[in-house]
């Protein structure tokens, strides 16, 4: 019986512990532009953002000056749209965002985006406008993974 006390104790502390954990996470935020929350991962709740791409988004979001919607940014390898590749997804790096933008300031975010040095752009602006966005990323070139690089859906 006091086995069972303390398996649940331990239970207790363990999920303490994450809290704090998240709780402490959060304290390290510091892009005020942007929220943890919006770049958690949509599947798994996690969030493991490069700081530097942090560092280079902010920068961007500044210059460009006005908010930015991000659709996607962290993917765990968990999530559907990456477990199944063979080599991981600037995602799942944490070094990629999606921003819901269209027309004239798709075209400024991009130019701004390669300022700002990022290394890989994605353009889909077909369809609805509120299906439309713009990917950017700052992976490093690979064999498999050409940089700079700009590319279409």
């Amino acid at each position: 019986m006091n086995t069972h006390k303390l398996l649940v104790s331990m239970r207790e502390i363990w999920q303490l512990l994450k809290i704090v954990q998240q709780g402490l996470n959060m304290c390290d935020w510091h892009w005020k532009n942007f929220s943890r929350k919006e770049m958690q991962c949509k599947e798994t709740g996690e969030c493991n953002m490069s700081p530097s791409f942090m560092d280079r988004l902010q920068a961007l979001r500044i210059e460009f000056g006005k908010p930015m919607v991000i659709t996607s940014a962290y993917r765990s390898r968990r999530h559907s749209a990456e477990k199944n590749k063979r080599r991981p997804g600037t995602h799942s790096l944490g070094c990629a965002v999606d921003v819901a933008v269209s027309g004239e300031d798709a075209i400024r975010l991009i130019l701004l985006a390669r300022v700002h040095g990022f290394t890989g752009i994605g353009v889909n602006q077909k369809g609805p406008r509120k299906e439309r966005f713009i990917h950017l990323d700052d992976a490093a070139k690979q064999s498999w993974r050409p940089r700079p690089h700009i590319w279409s859906y």
